[in-house]
């Protein structure tokens, strides 16, 4: 036997320590121990396993399926874990594509790992499962013989069904898109249509109205023409207050025919502002004189203040907001009186102000005075003046203009109106002469003789007449041809614009001149057509224009002005 001492000398009882009863009393109770805790374990995780909400299985590396569990068994609808172990007795067979298993195997010897990898189980009736599936590699030397693949996996057939959901949802909301899309797209060519539709008609009404009013035009401007003459003539108080009347009825048509074309020509862009450099009382003061006479006849005073700033603006548009301003501060006034004046507005600009003492206007009021045909107090026929567009064509001038509006007004005090201009900052003008002593209205244009060009015989009789009542001689004409005819050369030449056989009056003026050998010979156009195209087109030419129905206090005006070069 071998000694005690020698440790090669101890059987397998002796080294486990069985060897002596009481020392195998005491492995055996730890042994035993030992042996309870992993019963306890591997039924807890049996109990996992057999309970757990997802589906659990296990499967050798080689293919074939081990084990599942009964959530495994429900989500693939096999009646027993057996069923579901014998319907898929190798792991591919739980694909519904086969090719798959051997791509998550593929996977998981490349990884280690798989996770969350999604994908479609075939359930025992025929219908595919969607699945969340992770899997996890354990090697022989943890479980047994041959490495395992051990498969958690999670149904996902609510979150497939949302997305599908989701899909027919973008799928028919894409096909809505198209279909309104569509429908916008016949929609927009509808409007396009209308549009087209609107805006040739637009044009028909520009041109009937352009062509309307100057026919309208030519025979009141006839008339005018004819009631001056005869107001020359008349001396009968009586007589000289009922042509008054009718004058006044003309004058009254006139605005109502002006103030329709500018607001059909500012509409539609036609008006383009001529910015240039002039003094404030270059426009101010003619508009003082124009106005001072129609304040004095319903008893109000009109009060000017001169001013020599420099503004830069279209000098005709400018003039056209002021007149409108004057007109209606004379209109709405029944006593006191009309300023018309210039303040400072800041460094760079200037207010021009019509201060009225007139009915006044309430605040809540300002924006509906601009509006079209739009008239305060007058809810009455025999209180309406005009058509109502005198302050609409004053915004859409200033809108133009880029000049700022404002309005300052109470009921019965006054209103005072005013329109802010940019100053011409270091521009200077040179000093006017001194006018000399004018001659009397008798003997103003004794011995001049003028050669009016029209094809309106009736318009060649107004003017004959009227300039014939000034002591100036005159020639008619109805063409170029019997214009030539003229057995003397005259003093200066009024042209209408437009001459039959579509010649102009600045061809006709050409002509003429080349005739006579004058190409200076003073000239002048009266026309009804008040278009930017022609009164750019004159500008250019240097011809100046006289708009019909023609004044005759502007008429004066324009006689002298060619008269002094």
């Amino acid at each position: 036997m071998k000694k005690a001492s020698d440790p090669s000398g101890f059987s397998v009882s002796d080294l486990l320590g069985l060897g002596q009863q009481s020392a195998r009393k005491s492995y055996y109770r730890e042994l035993s121990v030992r042996l309870e805790e992993l019963e306890v374990e591997r039924n807890r995780y049996k109990w996992l396993f057999e309970n757990a909400l997802h589906g659990i299985f296990q499967a050798s590396l080689s293919g074939k399926l081990r084990a599942a569990n009964p959530a495994l068994a429900a989500m693939l609808d096999d009646s027993s874990v057996a069923h579901t172990l014998e319907r898929c007795a190798r792991f591919d067979a739980l694909f519904v594509n086969t090719s798959t298993g051997q791509q998550l195997r593929d996977l998981l010897l490349t990884q280690g790992h798989v996770t969350g990898q999604t994908t479609w189980l075939q359930g025992a009736s025929g219908h595919q499962v969607p699945v969340a599936i992770t899997l996890i590699r354990k090697p022989a030397e943890l479980v047994g013989d041959e490495d395992l693949i051990e498969g958690f996996v999670a149904d996902i057939t609510e979150r497939e069904r949302a997305r599908q959901h989701l899909e027919t949802l973008n799928a028919h909301l894409e096909a809505r898109v198209v279909e309104r899309t569509q429908a916008l797209e016949r929609l927009n060519e509808e409007l396009r249509s209308a549009r087209d539709a609107a805006e040739f008609a637009n044009q028909s009404k520009d041109r009937y109205l352009a062509a309307a009013s100057h026919d309208l035009l030519q025979p009141m401007n006839a008339a005018r023409l004819l009631v001056a003459s005869l107001q020359e003539r008349l001396t009968d108080s009586e007589n000289l207050a009922l042509v008054e009347s009718v004058q006044n009825s003309l004058e009254g048509a006139e605005a109502i025919l002006s103030d329709l074309l500018d607001i059909s020509r500012l509409d539609h862009g036609q008006v383009q502002p001529q910015l240039r450099h002039f003094k404030l009382d270059d426009i101010l003061s003619n508009l003082a004189d124009e106005f001072t006479p129609v304040a004095q006849r319903k008893g109000l005073t009109l009060r000017y203040v001169p001013s020599h700033q420099a503004v830069t603006s279209d000098p005709y548009l400018l003039s056209r907001i002021v007149r409108n301003f004057l007109a209606n501060a004379c209109r709405y006034t029944q006593r006191g009186g009309i300023c018309l004046g210039v303040r400072r507005h800041s460094d760079d600009s200037l207010a021009v102000q019509v201060v009225d003492s007139g009915i006044g206007i309430p605040e809540s009021d300002y924006q509906l005075i601009f509006r079209e045909f739009h008239q305060l107090n007058a809810t009455r026929a025999r209180d309406r003046q005009g058509v109502g567009l005198g302050l609409a064509i004053v915004e859409r001038i200033s809108q133009r203009l880029e000049h700022p509006l404002s309005v300052r007004s109470a009921p019965g005090q006054g209103s005072c109106f005013a329109i802010t201009v940019p100053r011409a900052n270091g521009i200077s003008f040179s000093q006017a002469p001194a006018p000399s002593a004018p001659l009397s209205a008798d003997d103003e244009f004794e011995g001049l003789r003028v050669l009016i060009l029209d094809n309106e015989p009736t318009i060649l009789q107004g003017m004959a007449l009227l300039l014939s009542e000034w002591k100036i001689s005159c020639d008619t004409a109805l063409d170029v041809d019997t214009a030539k005819a003229c057995q003397e050369a005259p003093d200066m030449l009024l042209v209408d614009l437009h001459l039959d056989d579509n010649v102009t009056g600045l061809e006709a003026i050409r002509q003429l001149r080349q005739h006579w050998h004058d190409p200076h010979l003073p000239a002048a156009i009266l026309s009804a057509d008040r278009s930017d195209h022609w009164q750019r087109r004159l500008r250019h030419a240097g011809v100046p224009q006289l708009n019909k129905p023609v004044r005759p206090g502007k008429l004066r005006a324009l006689l002298r002005s060619l008269l002094n070069g």
